[in-house]
């Protein structure tokens, strides 16, 4: 399983891909992959502000509803509206076409505390 190396991750199996003082925010594609088939994602509206480690939505498989949370502070800009009519084109691309959401960060620093594709790779090793 490859994890984009440009990208930081988080232990509950978000990742961002910091650009500037913006994020694109998704799930992995281990989570995915746990997860087995996926039928709805909860997603919210942009303009709403979250805390680094909020809860800003869930996504439901026909195993398990996990708690989708955002890697760090900041406002919600743009939803990938697509997956709410499509939540299991997910599982064909976690990375590209599978994002959640688009941020602005509080603090582009927050960023650099998070897992580096490496760490992230041998986190979910453990």
């Amino acid at each position: 399983m490859d994890f984009p190396k440009n990208f930081k991750y988080t232990k509950d199996h978000e990742w961002i891909d910091v650009q500037g003082n913006s994020g694109t925010v998704g799930v992995t594609a281990y989570a995915v992959e746990q997860l087995g088939d996926i039928v709805h994602i909860d997603l919210p509206e942009a303009g709403k502000t979250y805390k680094a480690g909020d809860s800003f939505g869930t996504i439901e498989s026909t195993k398990t509803v996990s708690d989708l949370y955002m890697p760090v502070a900041g406002k919600v800009t743009a939803v990938n509206s697509a997956l709410k009519s499509a939540p299991e084109s997910l599982q064909a691309d976690s990375y590209k076409n599978g994002w959640l959401v688009k941020i602005e960060m509080a603090s582009a620093a927050d960023a650099a505390k998070l897992l580096d594709a490496a760490a992230y790779e041998a986190f979910i090793k453990e």
